[in-house]
């Protein structure tokens, strides 16, 4: 199995992905979305009040799909995220054992543990920080390729582009101590990336 991951802007953009990867017959517990829960953000299916923390685990798959099994998440640096599937319970796993343990965890451990390069985990758990959705699905080395353009199909964010434009601001890796983005900071954020796109 490989890992391919996707980083979006528009949360919109990535439950489409979503939905057009279970289309493609990627089964929902391989795929996974984490999503920066900041205000105006449309995450219809999210678990109303679900809490801090939540058995994201419990949540994957279901007769609705993966988008069905939405839950809250807090990621350290990044605040409460809407997530579901198998990186959202490894992040979530990965941060409590950072606690007990001192090993890197949260977000970033559960990407690099599944395959992801540290500097491209780095770079989605900030794109995550600042309102971004990532998308992750686990295939078969024989659709690869099928599951990448799936995700570059739906305004996906290209990581060398996007790593130059945080460089620009000063930006190294993602700092897990730093506060999370405000509601304010992550529309400026959106609003940006959306000028650029025009």
């Amino acid at each position: 199995m490989r890992t391919v991951t996707g980083l979006f802007d528009d949360y919109a953009d990535a439950r489409s992905v979503v939905n057009e990867l279970e289309s493609a017959g990627i089964p929902s517990d391989d795929i996974s979305i984490v999503s920066n829960n900041g205000r105006d953000q449309d995450t219809s299916g999210a678990a109303e009040g679900a809490g801090t923390g939540a058995g994201i685990g419990a949540a994957v798959g279901g007769a609705g799909g993966l988008l069905a099994g939405l839950g809250l998440l807090a990621i350290p640096g990044v605040g409460p995220v809407v997530a579901a599937g198998w990186l959202a319970a490894t992040a979530a796993g990965a941060a409590a054992g950072a606690v007990a343990g001192g090993a890197a965890g949260g977000l970033i451990g559960a990407l690099t543990s599944s395959g992801v390069s540290e500097e491209n985990a780095h770079l989605y758990a900030e794109g995550v920080r600042r309102g971004g959705t990532l998308v992750t699905a686990r295939v078969d080395e024989s659709r690869v390729a099928e599951a990448e353009a799936i995700l570059r199909r739906s305004n996906w964010v290209d990581p060398a582009e996007r790593r130059r434009a945080y460089m620009e601001e000063g930006w190294t890796r993602f700092d897990d101590s730093l506060d999370p983005y405000s509601p304010e900071q992550i529309e400026q954020e959106r609003n940006r990336y959306r000028r650029n796109a025009l």
